[in-house]
């Protein structure tokens, strides 16, 4: 390419990095996805109510950050260690939610903590009529 064919810098540009032959690498998508799924998982979990869906987010940012390290490997293929983040919050989100799963599901089935918990919620009902 000749000087006269390239844009000048920073005029009429659309913002985007030039291709990896252009001497730029590129962030691996599966990456930032693994890192994105990764935070919403974690997030997810720690609420305790959508538990079940920061799960599934952990699954997905796992399966994303082990492609994401695969791709990253490639020539002009940046990312690693943005890959390596999601991998690592997603891992965490799957735990928690595993740990968080078998608790509600152990303390469910143990009566007598179902039992305690049923007779705070009367006290408190046969308090609220009063």
């Amino acid at each position: 390419m000749t000087a006269s064919n390239e844009p000048a810098r920073g005029a009429g540009s659309t913002g985007r990095q030039p291709s990896p032959a252009g001497g730029r690498a590129k962030t691996s998508a599966a990456a930032t996805f693994a890192l994105v799924f990764g935070v919403a998982g974690l997030l997810s979990v720690l609420t305790a109510i959508l538990a079940s869906v920061g799960l599934l987010l952990g699954v997905i940012g796992v399966i994303l950050g082990i492609v994401g390290l695969k791709m990253a490997a490639r020539p002009g293929v940046t990312g690693r260690g943005v890959a390596i983040g999601g991998l690592v919050l997603s891992a965490l989100a799957v735990l928690l939610g595993l740990a968080l799963a078998a608790g509600i599901s152990t303390f469910v089935n143990n009566e007598k903590a179902v039992d305690r918990v049923e007779k705070r919620v009367n006290d408190l009902r046969d308090k609220l009529n009063d």
